[in-house]
């Protein structure tokens, strides 16, 4: 059970408008970008940064969300965080890289967990 990478969260009105600025500032293009028409949100990952955009209305159930934390293994977290006084808000979820879930922690953070799909 390993957290393999955490991600700032950034929510933003546009990505096309944004998304070479922060390409630039971190000296790396975006590692991902996709859509979640369902939802009405476009995402991109660049370096640490995660991306969100989409208008208030589609961000507003997402902006309490303080970071995402890339996991090894979203099933042993879920039960590590439940044992330990957090509550599963959603999930876990399929989403276009994996499975997620929004856990709020003992102290009321509210983050989201990733773990990617093995390629292959």
């Amino acid at each position: 059970m390993k957290v393999l990478q955490t991600l700032s969260r950034l929510y933003i009105p546009d990505l096309n408008s944004v998304l070479e600025f922060y390409e630039e500032l971190s000296g790396t293009p975006a590692a991902m970008r996709f859509e979640i028409p369902q939802i009405g949100l476009e995402l991109a990952q660049i370096g640490d940064i995660l991306l969100i955009a989409g208008s208030e209305e589609a961000m507003k159930p997402f902006r309490s969300t303080r970071a995402t934390f890339l996991v090894d293994s979203l099933d042993e977290f879920r039960a590590y965080l439940e044992e330990k006084g957090a509550e599963i808000i959603r999930g876990p979820d399929k989403v276009p890289t994996g499975r997620n879930m929004t856990v709020r922690h003992p102290d009321g953070s509210v983050i989201e967990y990733v773990e990617h799909s093995k390629k292959g």
